[in-house]
């Protein structure tokens, strides 16, 4: 299912490449290390975090529903250390058998999908009972007035100018209720650009699917 938005999929490419400059690139490096087997990658965009899989990894289907975006993860997808197969799709139909992979990863991803517990069905549904969900997420701020900000923005510009991105979601309390166990989680704040002044609070961690 192809989901067009090449003006701020160009932006997304340039901001992501930005970011990782300025600090991104080690929390991804932390997002997928020690990760093996076989693992899905939904939402890749221009295939960012590609370069940090490590050589455990036996292959990655990289699922990115964006055309620009697509086109510049399959050519990150030549230059990264493990085999990766990027391909279109959504989060809420996902290509590949029920327990068919070892890990799934989501990075910036689950704050613009439009049914979240729906995503996180499928990616219970395509991952083995004990499979690791890795996660780097911007998340609701959890002081009032960075909330107050986030609500506000999401009423208003954000999600017109972010590809409909919801700027204050409970994605780690949403992750929980899927039928996850959350068994690692760091929060912290980390802003690398203007525009990520209201998304600067972060979650990134580790949940497994239960039996």
């Amino acid at each position: 299912m192809t989901v067009e938005h090449p003006l701020f999929a160009r932006f997304l490419q340039f901001s992501a490449e930005l970011s990782e400059r300025k600090g991104a690139a080690h929390h991804r490096r932390a997002l997928l290390a020690g990760l093996r087997g076989r693992v899905l990658e939904v939402g890749a965009g221009s295939g960012v975090t590609f370069r940090h899989y490590p050589p455990e990894v036996d292959a990655v289907l990289a699922v990115e529903p964006e055309p620009t975006l697509r086109a510049a993860a399959e050519g990150a997808a030549r230059d990264a250390p493990v085999a990766i197969d990027v391909v279109d799709g959504v989060a809420g139909a996902l290509p590949g058998p029920d327990a068919s992979f070892d890990a799934a990863v989501v990075s910036g991803v689950l704050c613009s999908v439009p049914d979240v517990p729906g995503a996180l069905a499928e990616l219970r549904r395509v991952l083995r009972p004990g499979g690791e969900l890795r996660f780097y997420e911007h998340v609701a701020a959890r002081r009032p007035a960075g909330g107050l900000v986030q609500r506000a923005a999401r009423a208003t510009f954000w999600p017109r100018l972010f590809g409909g991105c919801d700027p204050h979601r409970d994605t780690v309390a949403a992750i929980a209720a899927a039928g996850f166990d959350v068994v690692a989680l760091r929060r912290f704040t980390f802003a690398p650009t203007p525009w990520d002044a209201i998304i600067a609070p972060k979650a990134l961690g580790v949940a497994r699917r239960r039996a």
